[in-house]
């Protein structure tokens, strides 16, 4: 790497944590604000203000379940130390979440390049209005800038605003889309665009599905049968089963996950609208109880708001 790319590669960085800040701002608040009214004239992180905690990240939909293991680890702590001056609480709970989140296996991305397939077949599912097809356009910018060849799909073929908003990305960012008329058998779509991917020479497909959740047998079929046409033009796919949830619904997010991964096999997480909600906490709990990696998120409407996720990062980030 020279100089020049170097000071890039920093410049963007900095550029990219204080984008993360920005958009964590409302739920830091949110946070920090319950905290320190939870242990105004408190010494000790006492009973009480655990159960003051447990509320305040319940409320912060971090989710009953991850909670009650964050609580847990730092009823421990306090007992190991024997004193735990509340001063100390923010640190603490910022290292236990780290910990718990380290903890499930799921390593973090660290670019936008997939050489291991070519090409390498993302399909996206979620439900209409979560940014999904934003999702899309933002995530096929960033993969060309990383100097791949991308091809969209536009396969939610219920909704002709999803195909018109699929093309009208294509051309913004400067990448090829294939389309059929409203109406048209997604999977057909699908096909035609794996088929072109391979002719073209192409590093990345992004397929997008319908959203529609009243019917999980419907969807189920629809996206098995999505996965086995694929499947005859590139063996193996999909690679990716990513999932896009908007973190601004909180608890439904987790809803929507819990629908979409007995649906199909989701094995990627796009958390989209952070920067337009106090929930942010809600990463933090759908990471820990899906075990599915948390891969992207969604930091800001610009082209590049679109951010590989980072624990740590996310962590002191709310935190800080």
């Amino acid at each position: 790497m020279g100089l020049f790319d170097f000071f890039k590669k920093k410049e963007n960085n900095i550029e990219e944590q204080e984008a993360l800040d920005k958009s964590l701002e409302k739920s830091r608040e949110g946070l920090f604000s319950k905290i320190t009214k939870a242990v105004v004239g408190k010494s000790t992180v006492d009973e009480d203000v655990l159960d003051e905690l447990e509320e305040i990240l319940v409320t912060s939909d971090v989710g009953v379940q991850t909670t009650l293991k964050i609580i847990s680890r730092i009823e421990a702590r306090v007992a190991e130390d024997k004193y735990v001056n509340t001063s100390e609480l923010n640190g603490i709970l910022r290292g236990e979440i780290q910990n718990l989140l380290s903890e499930n296996n799921t390593n973090d991305f660290r670019n936008f390049e997939y050489g291991d397939h070519k090409p390498y077949v993302i399909m996206v599912v979620g439900v209409n209005g979560v940014g999904k097809t934003t999702t899309i356009g933002k995530l096929a910018h960033k993969l060309k800038l990383a100097g791949n060849k991308v091809v969209l799909g536009a396969a939610d073929t219920f909704r002709a605003a999803a195909v018109e908003q699929i093309k009208l990305w294509g051309e913004r960012v400067g990448v090829r889309v294939v389309a059929q008329p409203m109406g048209s058998d997604p999977a057909s779509v699908a096909f035609d665009t794996l088929q072109s991917a391979v002719a073209n020479g192409d590093d990345v497909a992004i397929i997008d599905t319908a959203g529609r959740l009243h019917n999980k047998v419907a969807l189920m079929n629809e996206l098995t049968k999505i996965k086995q046409v694929m499947q005859k033009v590139v063996p193996g796919a999909p690679h990716e089963i990513l999932l896009v949830l908007d973190a601004s619904t909180g608890q439904n997010a987790i809803e929507q996950c819990k629908q979409f991964t007995q649906a199909t096999e989701v094995n990627a997480l796009a958390l989209t609208k952070l920067d337009g909600t106090a929930k942010g906490g809600v990463v933090i709990g759908i990471s820990d109880q899906f075990k599915i990696p948390v891969k992207y998120i969604g930091v800001g409407e610009g082209i590049d708001h679109l951010q590989l996720f980072n624990k740590k990062e996310f962590v002191d980030s709310l935190f800080k």
